[in-house]
């Protein structure tokens, strides 16, 4: 990533953010900034809450507390239709993919563009799909339903309709979940060559900390509330924390384990 990008604000920006949800206490106090361009992956146990720090980033989910700004504009302080402003410069990929069972896959990447004002015809919102199921390596799947699509299929149609409005930022929930090897390198392959060829900024939350080093400009891992380290994957892979190193050996015993316990 070019240094200069960092002399302007971080695309997203997280301070100190704290997130209860029914009777527990998910985020204490976390830290996080995305820079324009920069492809961040979110590392930690099953269950941790990066899911939840998606939601947050996207204005799904309200915070007890702390400054959450995206593109500039704080969420804490923004209306409801203001944040669906800066919702449309988004795109979320889920990690089921969550496409419309009923809906062709042309339909499902259009979505989008349907449900808001694009002021597009029928034939550029056509082609335009058509360009992106080419960039996913989906070429002429325009008619299948998703039930005839294995699980990397419909992995590739989420991320095609995560990037037909254009967007400046991309979410990822756990991209490769239930992927076999195989496939999952294709998506981790696929996530960098989004931003290489489309230029959005991504943040990917994983458990999968073999795809993070492939795709990812800087992995961050999220435990017990907080991001406790941050780093370029090779420098990440050699932290000396003991939780970083328990995470990257897959060791059975140590103070991850211990957490893993009590949640």
């Amino acid at each position: 990533m070019a240094e200069n990008l960092r002399k302007h604000e971080p695309i997203v920006l997280l301070e100190d953010i704290h997130c209860r949800l029914r009777d527990k206490q998910v985020l204490r106090g976390v830290n996080l900034k995305v820079w324009e361009g920069e492809i961040v992956a979110v590392v930690g146990v099953s269950g941790i809450g990066k899911s939840t720090l998606l939601k947050i980033i996207a204005g799904l989910i309200p915070v007890q507390k702390g400054k959450i700004r995206v593109f500039g504009c704080e969420l804490t302080k923004c209306s409801e239709e203001e944040i669906n402003k800066i919702r449309q410069q988004m795109g979320f990929v889920f990690q089921g993919g969550a496409l419309f069972d009923w809906m062709t896959v042309a339909e499902n990447v259009a979505f989008p563009l349907r449900t808001r004002d694009s002021h597009l015809t029928e034939n550029e919102i056509a082609e335009r799909v058509r360009k992106l199921l080419d960039a996913v390596g989906m070429e002429g799947t325009e008619n299948l339903l998703p039930e005839q699509l294995s699980g990397g299929m419909r992995k590739r149609v989420a991320i095609a309709r995560a990037l037909i409005a254009q967007p400046k930022l991309i979410l990822y929930d756990e991209p490769t979940s239930g992927l076999d090897p195989v496939m999952s390198g294709v998506i981790n392959d696929l996530i960098k060559q989004m931003r290489d060829r489309f230029g959005v900024t991504e943040v990917v939350v994983t458990h999968d900390l073999a795809s993070a080093v492939r795709f990812a400009d800087r992995i961050a891992m999220l435990h017990n509330g907080e991001v406790i380290a941050e780093a370029p994957p090779n420098e990440f892979l050699l932290l000396s924390n003991p939780v970083v190193q328990q995470f990257v050996k897959g060791e059975a015993k140590g103070p991850l384990t211990e957490f893993i316990d009590r949640i």
